[in-house]
């Protein structure tokens, strides 16, 4: 059956219609996605104009942060009340163990107190009475050694600030924890603690974990020598040892040449080849460095039989006491608290101030340090 003309030209029209749309959605879908392609970019350009920003304003943040530094290099020095915070314990301790209906009694007990305090504060400060004489202090130092001593640059400080207002009736107290390390940088730190003896002023070294050989010269400067039970004493010995690589070299057929002006110079080389009569010469060395120690720790505590002890041995703290190492076996928290009655206790602590640089490095030294220190002391010492 034939087809109408009208329907058939009616059919093209639709159909060319429905072309015209799909050309139209085909084009403004290609044009949408340009769009989208132009709207990304942009925001990219805008994120790194603003990561440009961003790292500027840092850069110049810690070049700041550097120069201030650079003008505070020195460090502070840090001062903490023990007494009063061994009080504040002792209140938070006290009311802890109080119901509720009391601790709510205690607490408007103690805010009237510190009122009827801050008046009578305020009264003194008008009346301008002469000042009271403040009770004996003790001042409270920490020495945690390491091999190169070189905590002795702060200790030196504290010292310093120390006897600048210590009184006669006051005394230090030195929380020591060493297990010795270099010759030079313990016989300094020894000449620190050496000028509160020479100012007449108690000096108390109180071992709860080690101090031997560098530490325990330290600790002999003191004119008294308290250890808990388990702690290491003594040592009293020199020790040094060098690698020589010098067959692994020549089998590898390289040489070494070592120049030096004075017979004694170089006595044991890392690399060069040593001789006999360098290592008798080292030998000597070490065995002058031991004499100087012994006269040393003799010269600090004459009733000490140093022979017997001059062995490199180390003893625990109630052999020491046997021993004549030490004076009284305890532990520093018990010697501070006997010393508080009647005294006011403080702590003295000296600050370094780290760059920011050192801040990040020094404390992956560290970590690498007391690793490889607890590797050491577990094949050395003996575990429980």
């Amino acid at each position: 059956m034939p087809i109408p003309e009208d329907a058939s030209q009616g059919y093209r029209q639709v159909r060319d219609a429905w072309r015209r749309l799909l050309y139209t959605g085909c084009e403004n879908k290609w044009l949408n996605q340009g769009g989208r392609v132009e709207l990304l970019s942009e925001y990219g350009l805008f994120l790194a104009k603003i990561a440009t920003v961003v790292i500027a304003i840092a850069v110049v943040a810690v070049l700041i942060v550097n120069l201030t530094q650079r003008k505070r290099q020195r460090g502070e020095l840090r001062i903490t009340r023990l007494s009063e915070q061994y009080t504040e314990m002792k209140e938070e301790m006290s009311v802890a163990l109080l119901d509720p209906h009391q601790q709510k009694l205690w607490h408007k007990a103690q805010k009237k107190k510190l009122k009827l305090d801050a008046k009578a504060a305020k009264q003194k400060a008008k009346q301008e009475h002469r000042a009271e004489v403040p009770k004996p202090r003790v001042y409270v130092l920490d020495f945690k050694g390491s091999m190169d001593a070189h905590e002795v640059s702060s200790l030196r400080e504290e010292i310093t600030a120390v006897l600048a207002v210590a009184r006669a009736e006051d005394q230090v107290v030195l929380r020591l924890e060493s297990p010795g390390g270099v010759v030079h940088g313990y016989g300094l730190a020894s000449s620190q603690l050496q000028r509160l003896r020479d100012k007449q002023i108690p000096l108390t070294v109180a071992v709860d974990k080690v101090a031997a050989s560098g530490g325990y010269m330290m600790a002999c400067v003191a004119d008294k020598i308290v250890a808990a039970p388990f702690s290491i004493i003594g040592s009293i010995g020199v020790v040094a040892q060098i690698p020589n690589f010098n067959r692994f070299l020549k089998n590898k057929d390289i040489d070494v040449e070592l120049h030096t002006a004075g017979q004694y110079k170089r006595t044991l080389t890392l690399l060069g080849e040593n001789t006999e009569e360098g290592r008798q010469k080292f030998r000597e060395d070490l065995n002058d460095t031991h004499l100087l120690f012994k006269s040393f720790v003799k010269q600090m505590r004459p009733t000490l039989d140093i022979e017997q002890v001059a062995t490199g041995e180390h003893w625990y703290g109630t052999q020491a006491l046997e021993k004549g190492l030490v004076d009284q076996v305890g532990t520093s928290d018990d010697l501070l608290l006997g010393l508080m009655e009647g005294r006011e206790l403080v702590g003295v602590r000296y600050m370094r101030r780290k760059k920011l640089m050192d801040r990040f490095t020094n404390s992956a030294a560290e970590s690498a340090d007391r690793l490889l220190l607890r590797w050491l002391q577990r094949g050395q010492k003996p575990l429980l």
